[in-house]
């Protein structure tokens, strides 16, 4: 990763989003152009890699208090951080959201798709097929992450969702499922009918593209 000092402006992360928008930003580079500088320990895209790393463990229920066990952060940073999340989560939330198809969730989760390592997703859903929460059920290394039924569905069912969509990225670009893939869906789609669930897809994804066992007739 190379410190922002040594790249060229136009691939400086404020210069990107003011000549092409903040969509072209990856989620490392959007904090970074919040934090606007780094420390000297670290450069802005390296503190905003660790911030990164710690909101995808915790999901958005991080608060302030953990990103200042990171060294750089105080409480004036971890605040205007925390502040920018929750002033957005108020006003754009998935909840509500109408799902036609399956693949009307790679909006809410393809930013994990440039991630070094392996995330896995789950998308509930009420009876009308409408979002009800995003969350990241486990995390692994570069080209698997654990998984247990019980883990995948704990939540789900607390909320009382209808059903669920599950996803996960795979680091290397290439989404073509594995047997460890194939095998996990099969057991998710067992343990959801027992539940009285409905597992609506498992996606596939990276930056590259997606795979759908829905639409592929794999489930």
């Amino acid at each position: 990763m190379k410190p922002i000092k040594d790249l060229p402006i136009h691939e400086r992360p404020r210069e990107k989003l003011l000549e092409k928008g903040a969509g072209f930003l990856s989620d490392r580079e959007l904090l970074a152009v919040i934090l606007g500088k780094g420390t000297q320990k670290d450069d802005v895209l390296s503190l905003s890699q660790k911030i990164v790393t710690i909101i995808d463990a915790k999901g958005l229920n991080f608060t302030a208090k953990d990103l200042m066990d990171l060294d750089g952060i105080g409480e004036a940073r971890a605040a205007a951080v925390s502040a920018a999340f929750e002033f957005v989560r108020r006003r754009i939330k998935p909840e509500g959201l109408k799902i036609k198809f399956p693949a009307d969730i790679l909006p809410l989760i393809q930013h994990y798709g440039d991630r070094k390592q392996e995330h896995f997703l789950s998308v509930s859903l009420n009876g009308a097929n409408e979002v009800m929460s995003v969350r990241v059920v486990s995390m692994g290394l570069v080209n698997k992450a654990p998984v247990h039924p019980r883990e995948v569905f704990a939540d789900i069912i607390a909320e009382r969702a209808s059903a669920v969509i599950v996803a996960h990225n795979h680091p290397s670009g290439d989404i073509s499922p594995s047997a460890e893939d194939m095998k996990i869906t099969k057991q998710l789609k067992e343990a959801a009918a027992i539940l009285g669930l409905s597992l609506l897809d498992h996606i596939i994804f990276s930056t590259r593209g997606y795979y759908s066992f829905a639409e592929h007739h794999e489930l």
